[in-house]
């Protein structure tokens, strides 16, 4: 068996240049990577201007993008809730709710980041989150009308889907000593 550093050295000369392993820890025989998680933090980049190199990483929205609403938005995700309008997994099958330990909105420049961390995360639910916190700030729904949409099915947050192109897993949380990174961008824009 290798040595976890000769093995992450080995890995990365493999992996695609977007591709990074940054870490790796002997882990038990019976570790289940996603049994096994406390907690998983997902981050999402959005650019409030264009953005040549970045095009790739981030959501460029146009529109002007009202910060406190959205920040409104995201704290009416925290907690416990039923994520059914967030979702296409049919909650007959598999159940809908999940917990939000943290749901924030992190400016750096013209960059807007939401960091949403959770016990567990559904189908197409953070980019659908994103979606509607960014009509938010547009203007369009009024972050009151979240609570709606946690209570009650609706079809709604679908239409409002994120690309996918700005959402990034930032970190798995497998003991409730490990430290959650802050939030960093993932590319610089000036």
């Amino acid at each position: 068996m290798l040595a976890p550093h000769i093995l992450k050295l080995k890995v990365n000369d493999l992996l695609p240049a977007d591709v990074n392993v940054i870490d790796i820890t002997k882990a038990p025989p019976r570790f289940h990577s996603r049994h096994h998680a406390i907690s998983r933090s997902y981050m999402y980049q959005i650019c409030r201007r264009r953005t040549a190199f970045g095009k790739r990483y981030v959501w460029w929205v146009k529109d002007e993008l009202n910060v406190r609403k959205m920040q409104e938005a995201c704290a009416a995700f925290e907690g416990f809730h039923d994520f059914q309008s967030f979702t296409r997994d049919d909650p007959d099958e598999k159940s809908t709710t999940v917990e939000l330990q943290e749901c924030s909105l992190h400016e750096f420049g013209p960059l807007v980041i939401i960091n949403i961390r959770g016990s567990h995360f559904l189908w197409r639910m953070v980019r659908q989150m994103v979606g509607i916190i960014v009509e938010t700030g547009r203007g369009s729904i009024d972050p009151s009308s979240i609570r709606d949409l946690l209570r009650k099915a609706s079809s709604f947050p679908a239409t409002k889907t994120a690309p996918p192109s700005g959402l990034y897993l930032q970190f798995v949380q497998y003991d409730e000593r490990e430290k959650i990174p802050p939030v960093q961008p993932t590319i610089w824009i000036p």
